[in-house]
């Protein structure tokens, strides 16, 4: 087994926690790769010599037997999809963030989690990515695991037109829209007044952003439906958020969006169900009278 290690710099790493992950590596003799940032904190925090070998800048290279550990929160996590070596390639992450929707560890187990990974019994979950096409400067194309979102530059309202499969659903007036994956109905969708999905199932939810007609909900669609988005910023620009990355889109701009021809295999060390994780995250039927 192949360990991609990734954390961001920023992030307030914890000594203690950073020793148990090497030392889980080293004890169980894994192959391993830190990206250079993560390297350099693990080198000044724990003294512990990261060698050029196990160090990496750009994509890792796949091995066939990879997994692509990260530690962090969700935002972490989101930022390691596109590090993947493959689409085969399954990530786990050890939050030290704070609510950790995505990742599965709470920092405490780590030495359990790496007894998972040698003995092959991680809990494995395919969810599905949102292909985007537009205008933008990554080459045209993206991918999101969480949502998509399209939101004014600026003080000025923006029109959002919606069509699905080339039928024309809405035009929705206000700040944007917010198109999520079950996956990412828990993050940006749930603030906006979106519905709770359980990952498992096979839809999108498109969710106005401070919508001006106040009749516009929050709305449940098939996954293999293709969505068309034409935008009016009224001879303004608009921003396209996928996911943990921002671009900018100029006005009268059009974005196509469909789920991904490839998935995400997310890895869990128990067996805690997407419900347990919402009773334990939101505090469900917990009473403090």
């Amino acid at each position: 087994m192949n360990i991609i290690l990734f954390s961001r710099k920023e992030l307030k790493h914890r000594p203690e926690q950073l020793r148990t992950i090497v030392d889980s590596i080293t004890r169980h003799n894994l192959e391993y790769s830190v990206n250079e940032d993560f390297a350099n904190v693990i080198e000044s925090l724990t003294g512990i010599h990261i060698t050029a070998e196990h160090r990496y800048t750009n994509l890792p290279q796949a091995t066939g037997n990879d997994l692509l550990v990260t530690y962090g929160g969700d935002g972490t996590l989101l930022d390691a999809v596109e590090l993947r070596p493959s689409a085969t390639t399954p990530i786990v992450g050890i939050n030290c963030g704070r609510l950790g929707y995505l990742t599965a560890d709470d920092g405490q187990g780590i030495e359990e989690l790496f007894e998972h990974i040698v003995r092959g019994t991680l809990h494995l979950e395919e969810r599905q990515l949102l292909s985007v096409e537009a205008e933008i400067e990554c080459g045209g194309k993206c991918l999101a695991l969480n949502e998509v979102t399209i939101h004014r530059h600026g003080a000025t309202m923006i029109s959002v037109e919606a069509l699905i499969n080339g039928k024309h659903i809405a035009t929705y007036h206000g700040d944007g829209i917010i198109i999520s994956t079950p996956t990412g109905s828990t993050a940006y969708s749930l603030s906006a007044g979106g519905p709770i999905v359980d990952p498992m199932c096979n839809c999108l939810v498109l969710s106005p952003l401070a919508p001006h007609n106040l009749t516009m909900r929050p709305i449940v669609i098939p996954d293999n439906a293709e969505i068309t988005l034409k935008l009016d910023a009224r001879g303004g620009e608009v921003f396209l958020s996928s996911d943990n990355r921002t671009y900018t889109l100029k006005d009268r701009a059009t974005v196509r969006l469909h789920k991904a021809c490839e998935g995400l295999i997310l890895a869990t060390p128990h067996n805690n169900s997407f419900y347990d994780t919402l009773r334990e995250k939101m505090m469900w039927g917990v009473d403090n009278r």
